[in-house]
């Protein structure tokens, strides 16, 4: 499905025209409607791996741009002879605790100090190699980028996600609100079994996906 496509769904569902649902509202209306998918689903076209070498004695890196959850961070060629060595996430109470005289080593521990930054523990002691495994969110459907991941995937669940927003908007029929609101949950869920089960699993190690567990 389209930019072009979902914007006049919108419209035609919701029976109302572009003098009132104009392009800055339906604009509104589908990042909202994809901010819910993103958090509803860890889908695939979300993950990023980003790889930078670290500055010693320098206990802070930047994030990348609009990250949104780190996955995990990992090491790699570290000091202790293995390739890759997975970081620990602790808050950053422990980060203070654990290195409050600011000793230096290879990293063991990681956490978020703020929106934009990562604070590690021990402090690098060498330019070690980081490997960031994280979630960001895609660009956007609009007028510019006329398809992505999720309105060639889940068309249906955009849409419907859409339609809450809009009659929540335009204070439409409650009753037509929960329609929409149902099959979005009801579509959603089989959007999450075929991210975060089906493709992320071997058929040969783990079996076929049984449904209500036979």
């Amino acid at each position: 499905m389209t930019y072009a496509e979902l914007v006049q769904k919108i419209r035609d569902y919701t029976e109302v025209d572009a003098n009132v649902l104009t392009e800055t509202i339906i604009n509104g209306i589908i990042e909202n409607a994809e901010f819910r998918i993103l958090r509803d689903v860890d889908s695939d076209n979300n993950r990023r791996y980003a790889t930078a070498n670290l500055v010693a004695d320098q206990r802070f890196i930047d994030t990348p741009d609009n990250l949104l959850v780190v996955r995990s961070a990992q090491i790699v060629n570290g000091g202790s002879g293995s390739t890759r060595n997975f970081l620990e996430y602790r808050d950053t109470s422990f980060m203070s605790e654990y290195n409050s005289t600011g000793f230096t080593g290879e990293p063991k521990y990681y956490s978020m100090w703020d929106q934009d930054t990562i604070v590690l523990a021990p402090i690098p002691d060498s330019s070690y190699e980081i490997q960031l495994n994280y979630i960001l969110k895609d660009p956007g459907l609009s007028s510019t980028n006329t398809t992505t991941y999720i309105s060639t995937n889940f068309p249906n669940g955009l849409l419907y996600a859409c339609l809450v927003e809009a009659f929540s908007f335009l204070k439409g029929p409650n009753d037509l609100l929960q329609l929409y609101e149902g099959k979005y949950k009801q579509v959603v869920e089989g959007f999450s079994i075929e991210q975060m089960g089906r493709r992320r699993r071997d058929e040969y190690q783990s079996g076929v996906p049984r449904v209500g567990g036979k």
